[in-house]
């Protein structure tokens, strides 16, 4: 049986053969209470560090000195983060996932206490470098327990709550650690993630049961494909670092070769960290994941560039453009709970196949304010971008959970946030090498900025409507695979 021609199990084809019940409710009833509560904090230590570090970061440096090192803070924390998160399937399988967890908020706990206690530089390098290893590993098992501690018919009201979360964080991130850096010390907003993680760690006692999961025989991790893995993308993080246009393209095109050669590798290895269809076009699930790598990878135009053009286009001040910013954040969590509200798993597939295209559209809206100056196109244009992921992401992330074999459910569930870090950090880098070579500077004049940033925004647009065909090719493939 299939429900709007999409394969489900046994389990979901029983709940899912007449319009689902599922209420935001349930979610708050004693046998899921505690389950809701653990992974949204997992998935707030993710989210709340983040700007917490973003914003006293910079304090931290003038206290400290070391400011040729800042950017490294935040790159060593993304090349572990990553490689944390490929690597957490993996590691479910050899330890389970209760003891990996364990370990990994652990690892968070003593990287942030590094931060901390920080007396130069360095040793802030070392406190994100364990943080990005243990945040990785936590944010992808978040995923991959979704569909073991929640029915099928829950799943949806589970990631809109996350984006709850990432809502809350995004807004009241900034503040808390804007006012714990101004009123009491750098130190104090980079300490206020240990109780939470603490926290984390007793719910993950209650909650996850004891053994080890998955198979009798623990696999082997692949320590060479994750370092070079690790390798690919710190190219990729290091280029945004470097000044002129030659080594920063010397840097992608090395990034791009060293990460293709490891999926190729992974392919053929009888031990792999991704699912075997991970990025072809035969199967939903590759074409699914490359949706999941590429819509992140066209906003990072916006996440990158946006705040900066609305500054010294239009001569916004740091609040009115940061505002503006934040209206993407927005609309994405609120229209991640309205399609998590929808009774109907079938309307919320049709819904999804939406999402890419308002992606489009909302790229294509802010492009043409920046090349025209007529500013009120940035908001709706930054509502479509918003509501494009939250029609799609949660929808589309069950979707990549249900094609996937038992076998291979735990991997493809700790890709999606892994591949959505690597989508910004890759848009990152791409939209800089972008924006060098068309004369973006410091010194750069009006226009010659007007000129990058629609050039910067155009490849977004591109990069989108490859989104846009992936998000097609996906939900016909998933009909195929259901008629097989």
């Amino acid at each position: 049986m299939t429900i709007d021609n999409i394969p489900y199990s046994e389990e979901q084809m029983a709940t899912s053969s007449v319009e689902l019940s599922a209420g935001w409710a349930e979610l708050l009833r004693p046998r899921y209470l505690i389950s809701t509560i653990t992974l949204c904090l997992g998935v707030a230590l993710f989210a709340f560090n983040e700007f917490f570090i973003s914003t006293a970061l910079p304090t931290a440096v003038e206290d400290l000195g070391g400011a040729a090192l800042l950017s490294w803070a935040f790159t060593l924390y993304l090349v572990f983060a990553i490689t944390g998160g490929t690597v957490a399937a993996n590691l479910k399988q050899r330890f389970g996932a209760r003891n990996t967890l364990l370990a990994s908020a652990t690892i968070f706990i003593a990287g942030t206490v590094t931060a901390t206690l920080a007396t130069d530089m360095t040793q802030v390098l070392a406190g994100r470098l364990l943080q990005g290893a243990g945040e990785g590993i936590v944010a992808a098992l978040c995923y991959a327990l979704i569909p073991e501690l929640f029915p099928s018919r829950l799943v949806p009201k589970v990631f809109g709550a996350e984006a709850i979360v990432w809502a809350l964080a995004a807004f009241s991130g900034p503040l808390v650690a804007g006012g714990l850096t101004e009123h009491f010390s750098w130190r104090a907003a980079f300490f206020v993630s240990i109780p939470v993680a603490a926290i984390f760690i007793l719910l993950v006692l209650f909650i996850v049961p004891r053994g080890v999961a998955g198979l009798q025989k623990a696999p082997s991790i692949p320590f060479a494909r994750l370092v070079a893995a690790g390798f690919g993308i710190l190219m990729i993080s290091l280029s945004g670092a470097v000044g002129s246009t030659l080594p920063m393209a010397f840097l992608l095109a090395g990034a791009t070769v060293v990460l293709t050669a490891v999926v190729h590798l992974d392919r053929r290895s009888a031990n792999p960290v991704l699912p075997q269809a991970a990025f072809t076009t035969r199967k939903a699930i590759g074409t699914g994941l490359w949706v999941i790598l590429l819509m992140p990878l066209a906003q990072a135009a916006g996440s990158v560039f946006l705040v900066y053009s609305l500054q010294h286009l239009w001569q916004l001040g740091p609040t009115a453009a940061g505002a503006l910013s934040a209206v993407m954040a927005i609309s994405w969590s609120l229209t991640a709970i309205a399609v998590a509200s929808l009774s109907s798993l079938a309307l919320r597939n049709r819904v999804m196949l939406l999402g890419p295209i308002m992606l489009l559209a909302g790229l294509a809206a802010v492009m043409t304010a920046i090349g025209s100056g007529v500013l009120w196109l940035v908001l709706p244009g930054q509502m479509m971008i918003g509501a494009g992921f939250g029609v799609s992401w949660g929808t589309l992330s069950q979707l990549m959970m249900d094609v996937s074999t038992d076998t291979e459910r735990d991997r493809t569930s700790a890709m999606l946030p892994t591949l959505q870090s690597a989508g910004y950090a890759i848009g990152a880098a791409v939209f800089g090498l972008i924006a060098n070579v068309m004369g973006f500077g410091e010194a750069a004049s009006v226009e010659a900025i007007r000129q990058a940033m629609i050039v910067v925004f155009a490849t977004g647009c591109l990069i989108a409507a490859a989104s846009v065909f992936f998000g097609m090719r996906t939900g016909a493939l998933a009909r195929r695979q259901a008629k097989a």
